[in-house]
């Protein structure tokens, strides 16, 4: 009996695993839905119980939202961007900026450090996407804002930055997508990316921190 509950659990882990590599992979994207348990439990090979099971896990863990009557969709990208989603969704504007300063300062003095020429051309390419989503307007413009600094965040080369930059700008696009509100205002950029492809890190850090000072006036005064 030991023996078989072993080997039940054993396969589904294997199955938590292949489902998070679909997440992590990007094969499934956020907000996307996922297959539907009969046609997973066959590209698997397993049973529809052993895929419950799974996903029960996943959806336990943050990664993945079950809609009655509707399906199941991507919730984050890893169970840390999991659990800063449910923390943001309960935090204030002004808590969540203080985190983005936090994170966006430091990266932009070590990406002008370490920033690579390669880095260079991704940064000043996000910045003109950004620009031109502010000037289309739309929908666009969250994506590219963020687009913008997790360019910048690459360039530090710090993996676990980077990651744990990434799990949080999940976090942050779920929160504003639920909160229905937009970053605050289009805030220029161009000084950030000028001081990392010049390599001055104090710079850097001076745009950053004007930057962060800007939305916080303009969250402020939006709750006013």
């Amino acid at each position: 009996m030991s023996l078989r509950t072993a080997q039940r659990a054993s396969l589904v882990d294997q199955v938590i695993e292949q489902l998070k590599d679909q997440i992590t992979s990007g094969s499934w994207q956020m907000h996307a839905k996922i297959p539907t348990e009969t046609v997973l439990a066959e590209q698997l090979g397993v049973g529809r119980n052993t895929v419950r099971e799974a996903v029960r896990a996943l959806t336990h863990a943050g990664l993945l939202e079950c809609r009655q009557g509707d399906g199941t969709y991507v919730r984050a990208t890893s169970e840390l961007s999991g659990a800063m989603a449910r923390r943001l969704r309960a935090a204030e504007h002004l808590e969540i900026l203080e985190v983005r300063r936090a994170l966006e300062i430091e990266a932009a003095k070590l990406a002008a450090v370490r920033r690579t020429e390669g880095d260079i051309e991704l940064i000043e390419a996000a910045l003109k996407r950004r620009d031109q989503a502010w000037a289309d307007g739309g929908d666009t413009f969250v994506e590219a804002d963020l687009a913008f600094h997790i360019a910048v965040v690459e360039a530090t080369h710090n993996r676990v930055l980077i990651e744990l930059y990434k799990d949080f700008s999940a976090a942050l696009r779920a929160s504003i997508a639920a909160a229905g509100a937009p970053l605050a205002g289009h805030i220029p950029h161009d000084a950030i990316a000028r001081a990392i492809a010049s390599g001055d890190a104090a710079a850097a850090e001076r745009a950053g921190h004007a930057c962060m000072e800007h939305i916080a006036i303009a969250l402020t005064e939006q709750q006013d």
